[in-house]
């Protein structure tokens, strides 16, 4: 793989199906607004429909093939997440050749889905797996398949507490939160890789990160601290960070192309960008972290997936 991979390296993806959710803005409209460029068809899912129709009209003006189009998804409310997999699923005829799974909530004040999860584990990871395992019979049907899972540098020393992940009896704090459903995202891709391989299904998963990528994202963690000295300087080092080492969306949605479009990519892959640390950079491999290869964790994290969605593992 080459050091300097772009977006000039992206094959012609016309007669493919692309899912990316939180395509309404960030890297996820980014990652929409190529591979339509490319020939893809592309449905964005999106939480919200004013915001989502104002990236359906930017993806339709970058689309050089199939007409994007628009799905809603509230990750946050499992009702939701099965609708939008049944309207995906009657939309493209079970034929679905790429999901990215792009959308989060970033190091937010303590709240509820409304099925009553912490808020970022019950987004980023629950609904997540929750929308993966309701379209896999899609994505069966399309042609070597890839699902793309979207880490973050925020899962390195983060873990995963299998027992309380709803951090009900524990106090919370919301980088850690964050750190929890970004590891989450890494574990269950690679044991939803793992169980593929052993079903033998022609699907492939994989996870990627954006580096420190100046998504806006960022500033709502200080927002979710009361403490407006804790608030203020979060804030401030945040405005730093993204000065000194920050990369802009279209470098930062590079490795989740990569992952989605690359002919070397393999099952159980993660994807970085290559240079300072993974803050920033061109795509390149590494291996995922130890925590997500690792086999208890990721079989403890499954079960307790399928228990609190009340949906079926895919594959069994």
């Amino acid at each position: 793989m080459t050091q300097r991979w772009t977006e000039a390296d992206i094959a012609d993806q016309s007669g493919r199906t692309v899912l990316v959710t939180g395509a309404n803005s960030g890297l996820g409209l980014r990652t929409a607004e190529v591979l339509a460029g490319k020939g893809a068809r592309v449905l964005l899912a999106c939480r919200s429909a004013e915001r989502g129709a104002k990236a359906l009209d930017l993806v339709k003006a970058a689309a050089a093939g199939a007409e994007p189009e628009l799905v809603p998804l509230d990750l946050s409310e499992l009702a939701s997440v099965r609708a939008a997999a049944a309207t995906v699923r009657e939309r493209t005829g079970d034929t679905l050749d790429v999901l990215v799974n792009n959308a989060g909530v970033m190091a937010t004040a303590r709240g509820r889905t409304a099925d009553g999860f912490e808020l970022q584990f019950g987004t980023n990871h629950l609904g997540h797996a929750a929308l993966t395992w309701l379209l896999l019979p899609a994505l069966r049907g399309g042609r070597h398949a890839r699902v793309v899972a979207l880490s973050s540098l925020a899962a390195v020393g983060a873990r995963i507490d299998v027992e309380d992940p709803n951090a009900e009896h524990r106090r919370y704090n919301p980088a850690t939160a964050y750190g929890q459903s970004k590891l989450a995202n890494q574990v269950f891709a690679i044991e939803l890789d793992r169980r593929l391989r052993a079903a033998g299904d022609d699907v492939v998963s994989v996870a990627a990160h954006p580096g420190y990528t100046a998504t806006g994202l960022g500033s709502g963690m200080a927002r979710s601290y009361t403490n407006p000295v804790v608030r203020s300087v979060i804030a401030g080092g945040h405005k730093i960070g993204e000065i000194l080492f920050a990369q802009n969306v279209r470098q930062g949605a590079l490795p989740q192309l990569y992952a989605a479009t690359t002919d070397g990519v393999e099952g159980g892959d993660y994807i970085v960008p290559g240079g300072l640390g993974g803050l920033r950079g061109n795509p390149v491999k590494t291996h995922p972290l130890a925590a997500a290869r690792s086999e208890p964790l990721g079989a403890a994290l499954w079960d307790v997936t399928a228990k609190l969605t009340g949906v079926t593992p895919d594959p069994a």
